[in-house]
Order: structure tokens, then sequence, then C-alpha cells
């Protein structure tokens, strides 16, 4: 490609934790950065008040709706993941765990360094960043799942979640508590459950309030409502004189389109943007890109299961959209998940939950379900305010599969079986639990239908595609995130997880975007 104007050092390609880390710590070593970020800019007054808000909860523009909360549905799995200035950060639960100690050890980056150890300095660095906190009230649903511990002999392996919410007094507003009065001011969280429908009370510590509101005053600058589709190399083919970046505009009825220039580049699109558009790029502007992009795809083998009380006589939205753990053996955990009162919009994605590997067992084993208690299920089915009469079990497992996203023919995405049994809406011990919990809160469990009619089920954590290897036979990026074979590239975002963590992945996204921005030396004359 011929010569093009130099205008940025870097240009970070999203703005989750790992493109949030990236634009302040490429900004404090003096390096001019440019984030794009294809959703808009929420502040606290934009967020829908409950999720029957299409427009501005759900983001899926083909049919008007431009909001944060994304679904994206193919062969073998329901991803949910966040989109806009922030990324996952405005619709996460907010969970802040560290993995055990089989994550380090583990899949294609198992033995590149001690990581374990290695990390332990940029965990505490990213606590602190995003302000993590101890939950300091349990409220019903935590004290269920609390029951169920003690009902499984598992009670001190209960405990309240580590959160990246500011407690202070619940709705009052003080001066930044983080970062020596450079954040904004914060106001103390009132337990409304509300955090996945982004909070309008300023309590939850998302990325537009600690990373990029601090990489801004160093003169980071943010484009919102753009979304890149081509970076090419320019001059030599690795990259090393710098890249091509072309965007265009996602605004409704803008049709702007644009190039501009970078010396190095950072993917961090979350691994449904980083995938899709390295899968692009593999083909045309970027063929040295190792075959391993799309490969090692992990899920957390999840399992979600909403248990709906018919009765309505407890309110289960009060609390943190995640308030407490259950570690219920050494490979698993459960978590009760709230939203805030009146977002309901997942009933109308609701059936029955029914196990069974083959969709007539499965039917007749829902018609069964609902035969045995008609009224109840009824009752659950049509509740009044499905959020505050429901809890939403999330059961993830540390045990390993993976899927391989390829291009699809009419959509971005599609994905195909790569390494051990596909993903599953049927995990033996996730039955078994949410059969004790509906017992003890008198509930009925629904699932989405995807998982009884299809048997798909559904995560909140989709994780690689760009793995870290020892060289590009075995990943995408070597140990320092560097994209093999190209300069000054590296993917910093769930796309790079190497193997599978178990639990909620915000904090190790974080964690190792910071090690990788560590390598890089200040910008000469810093």
């Amino acid at each position: 490609m011929e010569e093009q104007a130099i205008t940025y050092d870097y240009i970070v390609i999203g703005s989750g934790f790992g493109g949030s880390v990236s634009a302040l710590r490429l900004a404090e070593k003096g390096y001019r950065v440019l984030v794009i970020e294809k959703g808009r800019w929420w502040h606290d007054k934009d967020y829908p008040d409950t999720n029957w808000s299409l427009r501005r909860w759900l983001w899926a523009p083909v049919i008007g709706c431009r909001g944060f909360f994304k679904m994206t549905f193919l062969r073998h799995i329901t991803v949910l993941s966040g989109v806009g200035v922030g990324g996952g950060s405005l619709t996460y639960a907010n969970t802040l765990p560290v993995p055990k100690t089989a994550f380090f050890e583990s899949g294609t980056w198992n033995g590149l360094a001690n990581w374990e150890q290695e990390l332990k300095p940029y965990y505490e660095l990213a606590y602190q960043m995003l302000g993590a906190a101890p939950n300091p009230r349990l409220f019903p649903a935590d004290e269920a799942v609390l029951s169920l511990a003690r009902a499984i002999g598992r009670e001190s392996h209960f405990e309240p979640t580590k959160v990246a919410v500011y407690f202070g007094e619940a709705g009052q507003t003080v001066a930044d508590p983080y970062f020596e009065g450079r954040g904004p001011n914060r106001t103390g969280c009132i337990h409304c459950g509300a955090c996945m429908t982004g909070c309008k009370h300023n309590a939850k510590n998302t990325l537009d309030k600690n990373y990029l509101h601090l990489a801004q005053q160093l003169g980071v600058e943010i484009w919102a409502e753009k979304e890149v589709i081509d970076v090419s190399p320019i001059g030599a083919a690795d990259g090393a004189d710098g890249y091509s970046i072309t965007f265009r505009s996602t605004k409704p009825g803008e049709k702007q389109r644009g190039t501009i220039a970078a010396r190095g580049i950072v993917f961090a699109g979350g691994v449904l943007g980083t995938v899709a558009l390295l899968l692009q790029l593999k083909k045309k502007s970027l063929p040295r890109l190792s075959d391993m992009v799309g490969r090692q795809i992990r899920s957390n083998n999840e399992a979600l299961v909403m248990v709906v009380d018919p009765a309505g006589k407890t309110d289960f939205s009060q609390g943190i959209a995640i308030g407490s753990v259950l570690n219920t053996d050494e490979h698993s955990h459960l978590e009760p998940t709230r939203y805030g009162r009146g977002s309901g919009f997942f009933r109308t994605m609701s059936i029955p939950l029914a196990f069974g590997p083959h969709l007539l067992l499965r039917l007749a084993r829902m018609m069964g379900s609902i035969l045995r208690s008609p009224v109840s299920t009824l009752k659950a089915w049509v509740a009044r305010d499905w959020a505050a009469q429901s809890t939403i079990l999330l059961f993830m497992q540390h045990l390993d599969s993976t899927l391989q996203f390829k291009q699809g023919r009419w959509m971005p995405l599609r994905s195909a079986l790569e390494q051990g049994p596909p993903p599953s809406a049927f995990i033996p011990r996730a039955g078994e639990l949410t059969r004790l919990f509906s017992g003890i809160v008198k509930g009925k469990p629904f699932v989405s239908f995807t998982e009884t009619l299809f048997g798909i089920p559904s995560t909140a954590h989709i994780l690689g595609g760009a793995v870290m290897g020892a060289d590009a036979s075995q990943g995408v990026i070597d140990k320092n995130n560097r994209v093999f074979n190209y300069k000054n590239m590296m993917v910093c975002d769930g796309a790079m997880i190497s193997a599978n963590p178990g639990v909620n992945p915000s904090l190790s996204i974080t964690a190792i975007a910071e090690r990788a921005m560590s390598t890089i030396p200040p910008k000469p004359g810093k």
C-alpha cells in the first residue's frame, strides 16, 4: 500500500477491558492514542429504566435497536455481550474473581510463563483500578444459595463476591474515592439489582469512570459509533512502517467512511469483534496472520437457569447483579444473578427447563412438568414482575472443551466443533443444583427456548480465538500479546484468553492486558 501520513502512534479497536487498559497505559508512556468503538457513549441518565426499553437496551441495529446488550445466536452457542464505550463493563455483573490454579497451567499458553506468579501483581493493580470491594450485604437470592450450600455440606465454600461497585453510603455522592481526585464523583450503591441494564445511580465502576476517564485526561481520543472494517500495512508487508485503518460510521443514516494511519494497532473489540475482523483480514489485508485465528474458542461451560417464584412474596431483585458465589466443587461454582424490578424481557424467550439428549424427550419432559403442576407453572410464566420474582442461576465449570469460529456466508461468524464435547445446555450438576434451589424458593425453573428446543446453551463469557502460543503454529499472539508475523500489532481482549478460567473473566482480561502494556517501552523522548 502506498505511503500515508501517520496520525497516531496507536489505534485501539474497541473500548472494553483490554482496550481501556491499553489506551491508558500507552498514553502514560507518551504515545498518541485513538480508541475506535462501534457502540455509542452512555451516561447515567441514558440507561433504560428496564430491559423492556429495547431501543436503548438491545444492540440490534437491523431492527433499530442501538443499546449496549447484544445477543448473538450461533449453531453451538448463544453469546451475550456488550457494545458501547466501556464495552462489556456497561452490562456485566461487576464480579472480579481470580481463577484457580488450573487456569494458569492449561491451554495453549501453558509453559510460556509462570502465569499465576507473573500475573499476581497485575491482578492487584486491576482490583485497584476497577475499585473492587467485597459485597457488604446479602439479600434473598444470596440467602437462598447459602441455604443450598448448607444442604449440600458446602457452607464454608459460600462467600460474598468481590465487585466493581462503590458502596459508600447508599445514595450519597462523594468526591472521587479512587484516584486522588482525578476520577469522577461517585455515589453509594442502593442495591437496586439493575447493574446489568446500566447503572443509573453512578455506583457501578464502569470503564468510562476509571481507565477511559483517566486516558482522556492524557489526551486519548475516543471515536464512538465508528466500526473498523480494514487494517492494511503501509509499506513493509509486516507492518513495520505502520498501518492504514478504514472505518465506517455506525450511526443510523450516516454513510461516513474514512481512512487514518497509525504506527501500531491493538485489537480489543471482544471475541465477536476481534475474531470476526481478523478472519476477514486474514483473507485480504493481513495474510500472514496465523491459521490459529478463530481456534480455541471457550465458553466457561456455563448453564443459565431462571428460577421463578409463582407466589411472588419475595423480591429477588434486591442487591447487586451477583452478590455471592458458591463453589460447589473443585471445578464448578454457582452464582445467583438478578435484574432490577421491571426488567422481565427474558420472559419472552423462556420456556420450562427440560433435560434430555433428544428434542422429543425434552418436549415430553417439559409437558410432563407442566401437567404435574399446571397452576404454579402458569403463575410463574405470567409473573407480574419476572425480575422481582426470579433468580438467574449462573453455573460455570473449569472443565475444558473448545469450538472454532469461521467466517459465515450470511453472518460474520459461524461456529464449528473443535476439541472435546460441544458446549451443553444439559450439565447434570447444574440440573441437580437447580432442583435443590427451586425447592428452597418454591420456584419453577425456566431456560431460554434455544436450550430446551435446540440444546444450545448460552454464555456471557465467550473467550479465545486469538490465543497465545509458542509460535504461529500454536497461537495468534506470543506471551506478550504481540501478533505473530506483524510488527506493532497486539490483541488485548477476551480473544487472547488461552485456557478456561471457569469464572467471570473480566478481571483476568484486565490483568493480562496490564501485563502486556507493561512490556511496551515508553515513547522515545518521553
